[in-house]
């Protein structure tokens, strides 16, 4: 675009300005930011003043901008409630046939009608249902959660009386293992450690006996350990099956050797007081895959047969 200026005094030449299109769009760009900045300033004055005055009509708007970010946010929280909702009722389903196998189980092990737990019962008809609130949903929560811990305990009780009515007898380590005495200097549990005076957990039994007396297998099994360790002395495990294993431990001399097939009743080995010990004396251990248990329970379900 070419534009000329033209001067009355004749004495001077008539200018030429060029404008490209390089400046056309940089001065539509500053109209329109110029446009923009002074639209802004108007609509900021009158918002400025409707507020100052209180205009009605502001805080419709402001009120109904409120009620939809309200809305927004309650409808995120439903959601996520409902979905805490369709968890909650899958795991009460699970639960229900938790109960279903717990009565199960509980009749396979022998247990009358009257012993076998019973589970809430639950049914009816659906009436105008409705969503549940943070605080609901956290109440049934606590409740399942409650239930659960009860049910864990009955499968505990039924595992033991599985293992109790599926296993023989003569596998179970339910013979005292020291022959002619039951006296017992040490139980199953906390005790003073005799060698620190500090509190300890004791794994076993410990049983007083003169040096020389024979050791005895509480259990038909396999000694899957025969040798010394340096806390036990000269030691022997038996394996037993099903996850149960014996120990005897502190003895003078060992009978048996690794990979031996021994009956219940068997000696194994002589009482003695090698290793950390302060005297003759058998100490008995008794674990179920791994974890020690206490060896009186074993005893007891001898004396009950």
């Amino acid at each position: 675009m070419n534009i000329l200026l033209v001067s009355n005094d004749v004495s001077r030449a008539v200018r030429s300005i060029t404008i490209g299109w390089r400046q056309m769009v940089l001065a539509a760009l500053v109209g329109i930011l110029l446009f923009m900045i002074c639209s802004l300033g108007i609509n900021y004055g009158i918002l400025k003043w409707a507020w100052a005055t209180q205009q009605p009509w502001l805080q419709t708007m402001a009120l109904a901008e409120q009620r939809k970010e309200s809305a927004r946010a309650q409808e995120k929280l439903q959601g996520h409630l409902s979905a805490m909702a369709v968890r909650l009722g899958e795991l009460q389903a699970q639960s229900a046939k938790l109960d279903a196998l717990s009565e199960h189980l509980a009749k396979a092990v022998g247990m009358t009608e009257k012993e076998i737990p019973k589970a809430n019962g639950q049914g009816g008809i659906e009436v105008m249902p409705k969503a549940f609130t943070a605080s609901e949903l956290g109440e049934l929560i606590d409740e399942l959660t409650l239930k659960l811990t009860v049910q864990n305990d009955h499968f505990h009780v039924f595992d033991g009386l599985l293992l109790e009515n599926s296993a023989n007898r003569r596998f179970l380590p339910t013979q005292l293992p020291v022959a002619g005495t039951s006296w017992r200097s040490s139980d199953f549990g906390y005790r003073v450690d005799p060698f620190t005076g500090m509190k300890a957990f004791h794994e076993g039994i410990d049983f007083s006996a003169n040096p020389g007396t024979p050791v005895i297998a509480a259990a038909s099994g396999r000694v899957t350990r025969a040798g010394v360790h340096p806390q036990y002395g000269k030691i022997v495990e038996i394996d037993h099956g099903n996850g149960l294993m014996t120990r005897y431990a502190h003895n003078s001399d060992l009978l048996v050797n690794e990979g031996d097939l021994v009956v219940r009743g068997q000696a194994v080995a002589l009482v003695g007081s090698t290793g950390r010990s302060t005297g003759p004396h058998l100490h008995f251990e008794v674990r179920l895959n791994g974890v020690a248990q206490n060896p009186a329970r074993f005893f007891n379900m001898a004396e009950a047969g």
